[in-house]
């Protein structure tokens, strides 16, 4: 997202290291794709994963990181390609991915909700909060995802020698977002939405924690739960380090000679790529559940390769 904060003209120095730039993230983006195909081809095969209001929520936030992603990285290809299109066709990209980039951090805060939930309450969980009323809460954190991007667009100053339809520029947020007030929602609602799910965060699983030590007294299970805690708390510091990436950048530029180009691909790279691609690794191989039927869903799929393959070379070895 904030990679497409780099200079317009890139000049012959950074050639290479634009292409060792685009050759980091598309691969990293197909390895992430490939998780997360898998991941859903199984909640989709498994009606017990679509009765747990956990599941579903997991789902949502992969569905979720993969459309940011894929939004991310063809604005990282258009800025790196230097492609210039009208401005009607930058803002539904822009819009997309700001608005899926803000609902990932609401996402986990819910996620920790739904744990709270169903370890505080077992016996008596709040309707919302059911599997088959918990669309209800994820819609409206789209909703509120998408309002914080509409509110930003429209507070801002239209420049009247550029045509929305005409003007070719290359898509990036400093095009749309040139504005002192949009600068200035922008940060207060980024800090205001940090804050709150660190609360959240912080709230849920300190009680969830608390709680699983006075249920559990098997040393195994409390210490699989702290791992757990702290693996959700690494992949959120991460989330949260990307609202905080404006600063760094500076801290960055003053304190050192690198390029602005290298260090928005370096906060890039860690804060938006490195996180959502932790999602699936901690929330789906840590499950014993879903690492079951993954494992299940790779042996079928190397079952199936095999006896092609030995067909395959059966009939070169028939031809020669």
């Amino acid at each position: 997202m904030n990679l497409t904060e780099l200079p317009v003209n890139v000049t012959s120095p950074r050639n290479l290291s634009v292409i060792i730039e685009v050759c980091a993230v598309v691969p990293f983006f197909f390895i992430f794709l490939c998780c997360t195909v898998v991941m859903l081809y199984i909640f989709a095969s498994h009606r017990q994963f679509l009765d747990s209001s956990r599941y579903i929520l997991f789902a949502s936030m992969l569905i979720n990181d993969t459309v940011q992603l894929l939004f991310s990285v063809l604005l990282f290809l258009l800025v790196m390609g230097q492609v210039k299109f009208a401005l009607v066709y930058c803002f539904p990209l822009l819009f997309i991915s700001t608005a899926t980039f803000q609902n990932t951090p609401l996402i986990l805060a819910t996620m920790s909700l739904e744990r709270y939930v169903a370890i505080i309450y077992p016996l008596q969980c709040p309707p919302a909060w059911r599997s088959d009323r918990i669309w209800i809460i994820i819609l409206s954190l789209w909703l509120l995802s998408c309002i914080f991007p509409i509110i930003e667009y429209s507070i801002g100053q239209h420049n009247p020698a550029v045509n929305m339809f005409s003007t070719s520029v290359v898509c990036k947020p400093a095009v749309v977002n040139s504005s002192p007030k949009q600068t200035l929602f922008k940060t207060v609602v980024n800090i205001l939405c940090f804050a709150a799910v660190a609360v959240i965060i912080l709230f849920t699983y300190v009680r969830i924690l608390l709680e699983t030590r006075k249920l559990r007294r098997d040393r195994t299970s409390v210490s699989k739960a702290m791992n757990t805690v702290l693996l959700h708390g690494f992949q959120l510091l991460l989330c949260m380090l990307a609202f905080t990436i404006p600063i760094t950048e500076r801290l960055l530029v003053l304190s050192t000679n690198w390029l602005i180009g290298d260090i928005s691909f370096i906060n890039y790279f860690c804060f938006v790529l490195i996180p959502r691609f932790l999602s699936p690794l901690i929330y789906g191989l840590r499950d014993q559940s879903l690492r079951r039927h993954i494992g299940k869903t790779f042996l079928c799929c190397s079952n199936r390769i095999k006896p092609s393959v030995r067909s395959l070379m059966q009939n070169n070895l028939f031809v020669t």
